[in-house]
């Protein structure tokens, strides 16, 4: 302690660090007030001045799902490949791909989007890409719901394997999602064309995916060298959407699960859960070492 004439000062002799160290997500969640804040500021931000708000988390899947629909169940002729009705096949994967690829790429620009925050805020910057997940996770709901509708009237019966099922795809593309989100924002940081890349990316995700085509066309395709085809973890999360909704939508789903659906499916779903978390280990390794050369990035 150093005394001073009319007062004291205390030296506290410990090292400097800097205003943003934090403890990566761990950080984020015990800051869950922060959080909900800024998921809350994206959602009005999004639908600011608009005249139907949140009804466009309807129409937007539904405009895809019909797009695919016509496209390529009326005119390319999918429907006639795959039992049951196709659309229903086409808004399973669209549930997952979509909550997958718009946390990806609303992930990846977030830090920049948030500069401001970034610079003025001392708070773990792993809490924006995550907030986009959440944002995007919050979207899904909506998309379950048009599904859960239309399977009810097409004969579907929910199952406790089903719910299982669905749970575990959502966690794949939430983990492996926000594992890219953290890792690209960082990047998008230094060069902006990673968020460019991110784009084609996704363009990659929506086609390899058994979403507009049927898992059975790929073993004929590839025969063999199908099951390196499941090592893509967003295709595992595509067909266990399918297992619970589609496959008990159709007229005979245990012949459907059999004949379109690969063997160990929840083995390969859980597998490709472990690789999520092990890019998100090494996405928030990754991200910690180049933290702190954020801000002056900015």
């Amino acid at each position: 302690m150093v005394t001073r004439p009319g007062r004291a000062e205390h030296v506290v002799d410990a090292p400097l660090t800097p205003p943003s160290s934090s403890q990566g997500l761990l950080e984020v969640f015990r800051r869950r007030y922060l959080l909900r804040l800024l998921v809350a500021r994206e959602l009005n931000a999004r639908y600011a001045a608009s005249f139907l708000g949140f009804l466009w988390s309807y129409i937007n899947p539904l405009s895809q799902l019909f797009i695919y629909w016509f496209v390529l169940g009326k005119i390319v002729g999918m429907e006639d490949r795959v039992p049951g009705d196709f659309a229903v096949h086409v808004f399973c994967g669209l549930v997952v791909v979509h909550f997958f690829t718009e946390t990806f790429a609303a992930g990846t620009r977030s830090i920049v989007r948030n500069k401001s925050l970034v610079q003025k805020m001392a708070l773990p910057r792993e809490m924006f890409p995550v907030a986009s997940m959440l944002v995007s996770l919050f979207h899904v709901g909506p998309q379950l719901l048009i599904l859960t509708v239309v399977c009810l009237f097409s004969g579907w019966v929910p199952d406790p394997v089903g719910l299982l099922a669905l749970l575990l795809a959502l966690a794949i593309a939430m983990v492996l999602g926000t594992a890219l989100a953290i890792l690209f924002s960082a990047a998008n940081v230094f060069f902006r064309d990673f968020a460019s890349a991110v784009g084609i990316l996704t363009n990659f995700v929506r086609f390899g995916a058994p979403m507009i085509y049927p898992f059975t066309l790929v073993e004929e395709r590839f025969g063999g060298f199908a099951p390196y085809y499941l090592l893509n973890p967003i295709a595992d999360a595509v067909l266990l959407v399918q297992r619970a909704f589609w496959v008990g939508a159709t007229p005979d789903p245990d012949a459907t699960a059999a004949e379109h659906l690969p063997d160990h499916l929840f083995l390969y779903g859980l597998g490709g859960l472990a690789a999520s978390l092990v890019v998100l280990a090494v996405a928030q390794a990754v991200f910690s070492r180049f933290e702190n050369k954020v801000p002056e990035r900015l």
